[in-house]
């Protein structure tokens, strides 16, 4: 079910871009793997949480050619990956282009120190 349910979503997508998405979820998921998953077609997300702890993080496909890997509580995290656009009160995000190298081990960290504040 999971499975459709993505690849309906990425499928308004480029193939650039699905593949960054698969990609990033795939390496979250190798980080991660008792991180539960589930699309959200309203959002354009796939939302990841922890069971016992809640929303933890969602990955996004921007409609600017990016993918953002979206932490809940990122307002809380330090890293100069995270940005956010000055809207948003609790959020920020790692913003990923096609191509680009996933930043594996500073995306470990964060979702380390992401699931530790839920704890």
């Amino acid at each position: 079910m999971f499975d459709d349910d993505l690849d309906q979503l990425l499928a308004r997508y480029s193939a650039p871009m699905a593949g960054l998405f698969r990609k990033l979820l795939a390496t979250v998921r190798d980080i991660r793997p008792d991180l539960t998953c589930k699309v959200s077609h309203a959002w354009q997300t796939v939302n990841l949480h922890l069971p016992g702890r809640g929303f933890i993080m969602a990955i996004y496909g921007s409609r600017e050619d990016r993918v953002l890997l979206v932490f809940q509580d990122g307002r809380l995290l330090d890293s100069p990956l995270l940005v956010d656009d000055g809207k948003v009160r609790k959020v920020r995000w790692i913003p990923l282009k096609p191509g680009q190298k996933l930043p594996v081990d500073d995306i470990a960290i964060l979702i380390a120190e992401a699931v530790a504040l839920r704890s």
